[in-house]
């Protein structure tokens, strides 16, 4: 649990984080952020648009853990976007998160006045106010327009990356420009046809794991930082558990096979007009 990736900038980031996307407020949020303290997550990360700053913030407060030692990850949403904009948000999330600084900072979509919010971030990074700034969702031709206009490169790319859709040429991308590839859904947003495929459970019998774990380590080999989610405590303590074993070379080239280019979520290229994208700006409008 204590393997990190450096950024360039040299800030050493937690490899295996604890996403807390879609877990529903109250008891199961708490219970969930609870065990994956106690089971020793540190990196823990959030976004405006899910509601659930403050109740993290609350938790990680209750532990009694100092906060030196967690990693906390927020993102500042498409209608926030714009240089005055994102110092708002920021602020906001700072506050219901009851932090004076954020670890890492992302612009969660390239939308409409993205360069202004990074400028925004630059700013705020210089002040000392975010460790880490970068992106989620960014395509490389997102990427090539902020380092163009930045003084400041991204140092995060947070993207859909699973097996069946291993981001290769973004990842590549990513490596040449030190950028950090980060890893949402990693488990394929626990799709029960992509855990049951008979290649990781065969890999998963060898190394006496689960296929949800094999995916996981497979995720860890590449450089990747990796954010599974769940509520389940069982799950969460074995979604920790990916430290004691490594695949083989050969292991790792049969998952890279699994490779079917299948996004289980939305396209970043269309997201403006994705209904998606659309329910959850209504959402959060509401």
């Amino acid at each position: 649990m204590n393997k990190v990736i450096e950024a360039v900038n040299g800030v050493k980031i937690p490899q295996l984080g604890f996403g807390v996307y879609k877990i529903k407020k109250g008891e199961e949020f708490e219970r969930a952020i609870r065990e994956a303290i106690r089971v020793g997550y540190r990196h823990f990360d959030t976004a405006k648009i899910y509601g659930n700053e403050e109740a993290l913030g609350r938790e990680l407060q209750k532990s009694g853990n100092p906060r030196e030692q967690f990693f906390i990850t927020s993102k500042v949403w498409t209608t926030d976007l714009g240089y005055e904009a994102t110092k708002r948000a920021f602020e906001q999330t700072c506050k219901k998160l009851n932090v004076t600084y954020l670890d890492m900072y992302l612009i969660h979509f390239a939308g409409p006045r993205y360069l202004e919010a990074w400028r925004a971030l630059e700013e705020l990074y210089s002040e000392g106010k975010i460790k880490v700034i970068g992106v989620a969702n960014f395509e490389i031709q997102h990427l090539e327009n902020v380092m163009k206009h930045s003084k400041i490169p991204p140092m995060v790319n947070q993207i859909e990356t699973h097996p069946e859709f291993p981001q290769n040429e973004l990842h590549d991308y990513l490596a040449r420009h030190q950028i950090l590839h980060e890893a949402w859904g990693p488990l394929g947003q626990g799709n029960k046809a992509l855990l049951g495929r008979p290649e990781l459970t065969e890999i998963a019998l060898h190394h006496e794991k689960s296929a949800a774990q094999v995916i996981l380590r497979w995720h860890l080999q590449r450089g990747i930082i990796v954010i599974p989610k769940s509520s389940n405590p069982q799950r969460i303590k074995e979604n920790s558990e990916i430290f004691d074993f490594e695949l083989t070379e050969k292991e790792m080239e049969t998952i890279d096979r699994l490779n079917t280019g299948k996004r289980y979520s939305v396209n970043p290229n269309g997201y403006m007009v994705n209904p998606f994208y659309i329910k959850m700006l209504k959402l959060f409008i509401k």
